[in-house]
């Protein structure tokens, strides 16, 4: 028997006129008679980070019973049944950076777990977060380091919170102190980022317009590549692809949608985005998925609205806007109404660990192989007080999180600890990270042997 060990290179590309499609893991990229083919692959190293506006209810959010095996989910987190075993809920984090307490530095420190310099101006200075760390040591490899995305069209400039800049809500990532990142709203502005190839926005939508679907590009190479493919890859190759056409038609749609009605009621929403918060939610969440199933990027970060939002979400049959709401005094009706729009929000969130699960990644699920951090960086919205802040993380078998549980710490522990753990358990070297103490013990199962 002839054993070839020349396998397919894990950057095989699908190319075709402005369009580049990655692939995601074929067992024909796996060395034949290696330790890869004979044991798990090693995956690869996935971050993602998913915020939250201004805080919660939570005494809806926190699950009942001290702490321990997930059992009864909170009314926010209830929408996690179907992936809870992949959930861990941590109770009793703080940000003391965020404090005197804001919503810019709400945002600002919820990545970073630093002080924001306190000014209008543009000498703004706050620190490298997390995702930024990750993506300068495990993102160099791959075609984008990072991906950073949002709901809302980020305009707001000058001072926008207490003095603070608007810079400081803007933006989740900064690549160094001074260095803030802007994230995108438009999901067809994503879409030709992640497959389009080279030239400028106007050139690749040009070429779009040309053809039916982007996929069209490339069907003479998948083609091609189909003779060197096996079954199991061959069908992992075309339920990909179709992935990504499917994205596309919900893009189509929005682009026929507005043609035919016009501007938009909501203004925070990008012109071709889905009407509906929901749709556009959704979009975004598969726009990742694809990005981190093809191995476009190992890192995504999602603002789920700015902090200060006066968006509305009628989904919930909830009128009042959220900024406002979240202001309750304490008065129940408020904050039982503040608590259907952070469950909306979770549940949008359940969508992505759903879609992830369902995903086949090596020899598990893409969720398996990777790690999310969801959460806010304000915890009593009515105070804006920056202690026991509403977070989970989610993640499956290959990353080998303890999930099912909720974990409840005596004191309050820094939410750089956390950030430092799941850094290191994705394999960046670092030591320390902001105002960390040390790591989290007991967030993950222990090494075999």
């Amino acid at each position: 028997m002839i054993i070839r060990k020349r396998a397919l290179s894990r950057r095989t590309l699908l190319r075709g006129l402005g369009t580049t499609v990655a692939l995601p893991l074929l067992d024909a990229m796996i060395p034949a008679a290696t330790a890869a083919a004979r044991t798990a692959a090693q995956r690869p190293r996935r971050l993602g980070y998913v915020f939250m506006p201004m805080g919660c209810d939570q005494s809806r959010w926190t699950p009942p019973g001290s702490e321990g095996q997930l059992g009864q989910l909170s009314p926010i987190l209830g929408s996690l049944a179907s992936v809870k075993e992949h959930v861990t809920v941590l109770t009793n984090l703080e940000l003391r950076n965020a404090y005197p307490g804001s919503h810019a530095t709400s945002n600002s420190a919820f990545l970073s777990a630093a002080k924001a310099k306190h000014t209008e101006s543009s000498d703004y200075y706050l620190g490298t977060t997390a995702d930024q760390v990750a993506a300068q040591q495990i993102g160099r490899q791959t075609q984008l380091p990072s991906l950073e995305l949002s709901m809302d069209m980020m305009q707001t400039t000058g001072q926008c919170d207490n003095g603070y800049a608007c810079v400081y809500q803007n933006n989740l990532s900064w690549s160094s102190p001074t260095t803030p990142l802007p994230s995108e709203a438009h999901p067809r502005i994503v879409f030709e980022r992640l497959f389009g190839d080279g030239g400028s926005v106007t050139e690749r939508r040009a070429a779009l317009r040309r053809r039916a679907s982007l996929l069209d590009a490339v069907t003479e190479d998948f083609a091609a590549l189909k003779v060197d493919l096996g079954p199991a890859d061959r069908r992992k190759v075309a339920e990909y692809l179709e992935a990504v056409r499917e994205v596309e038609r919900r893009l189509h749609k929005a682009d026929e949608d507005l043609a035919e009605g016009g501007l938009p009621v909501d203004l925070h929403r990008p012109l071709g985005a889905p009407a509906a918060y929901a749709d556009h939610a959704r979009l975004m969440f598969d726009l990742q998925v694809l990005a981190l199933q093809g191995e476009i990027t190992p890192i995504c970060t999602f603002q789920l609205a700015r902090e200060t939002s006066n968006r509305t979400y009628p989904e919930t049959g909830v009128s009042d806007p959220h900024h406002p709401l979240s202001h309750h005094g304490n008065d129940p009706e408020k904050i039982a109404r503040l608590s259907k729009i952070n469950a909306f929000h979770v549940s949008l969130f359940a969508y992505y660990l759903e879609r992830l699960q369902a995903t086949p990644d090596g020899d598990g699920s893409l969720l398996d192989h990777c790690l999310i951090l969801y959460g806010s960086g304000i915890g009593n919205p009515n105070v804006h007080d920056h202690t026991n802040l509403p977070i989970l993380v989610a993640g499956g078998a290959g990353s080998g999180l303890k999930g099912g549980r909720h974990i409840r710490y005596d004191a309050p522990v820094p939410l750089a600890n956390l950030h430092l753990t799941l850094l290191q358990k994705a394999g960046v070297r670092i030591e320390s990270f902001a105002d960390s103490t040390g790591t989290i013990d007991g967030l993950f199962l222990p090494k075999a042997g």
